[in-house]
């Protein structure tokens, strides 16, 4: 719009044979030759690495590795947009053997990111979003919110109830996932496969600028 309001300004300077009006300086040389530059999320995403090393955990009573459909879905779905489950692991609905997990993934240099199936819903031995809050150094809300959106979608007033959730972890992003292999589907095509790229180039270009300040926290 401001592009062709300036057009028409110019236009009319020149029927009435006075100075063309010079280009705002503010306006991008691209805009000027008629392509536009690409937005900086998109430009990120174009130079984020491929082919990240995930590691998928299920949290279960019951699964085992023949019938663990969530397990699947994600491993599918990772690879899918050209990721790498390099670990895989299922542990039993406790509190010390989700933990246990997630210290052992985020330990393997083979691992840049974790997802964890399972263990979110209401009942007493539900415990994997608490477990795994208490290690975020910095939680990703924004994560749990796109969810449960794209989740309104599929089941409707349903979505309120789920308590998938993410952070960043010693380094490393860590998700948080039902076990419903439609619900794992949803979030690693959606949302995790597409974005995981750019989460650790954002993570990588934070700890770049903390190293340059002199040291400290890294931040994203």
């Amino acid at each position: 719009m401001q592009h062709d309001e300036h057009f028409a300004r110019r236009l009319l300077h020149a029927q009435l044979g006075q100075a063309p009006e010079p280009r705002p300086a503010s306006e991008p040389a691209a805009q000027a030759a008629g392509t536009a530059e690409p937005e900086p999320a998109e430009r990120h995403r174009a130079e984020a690495p491929t082919g990240i090393g995930c590691a998928v955990v299920t949290v279960s009573d019951t699964r085992r590795r023949a019938t663990d459909r969530g397990g699947d879905a994600a491993v599918a779905a990772l690879e899918r947009w050209g990721h790498e489950v390099r670990r895989r692991a299922l542990v039993p609905d406790v509190p010390a053997a989700i933990a246990h997990a997630l210290r052992e993934a985020l330990a393997d240099a083979r691992v840049d990111a974790v997802l964890f199936t399972g263990g979110t819903g209401l009942g007493p031995r539900d415990v994997t979003p608490e477990v795994l809050e208490r290690r975020y150094d910095k939680p990703l809300p924004g994560f749990g919110e796109a969810f449960r959106r794209h989740s309104e979608a599929q089941i409707g007033a349903a979505a309120m109830l789920s308590r998938a959730s993410a952070g960043i972890a010693a380094g490393k992003p860590v998700f948080c996932l039902p076990g419903s292999p439609k619900a794992v589907a949803l979030a690693c095509e959606r949302l995790i496969g597409p974005e995981l790229g750019h989460l650790l180039r954002v993570l990588e270009r934070g700890r770049v600028r903390a190293a340059a300040a002199g040291g400290g926290e890294a931040t994203a």
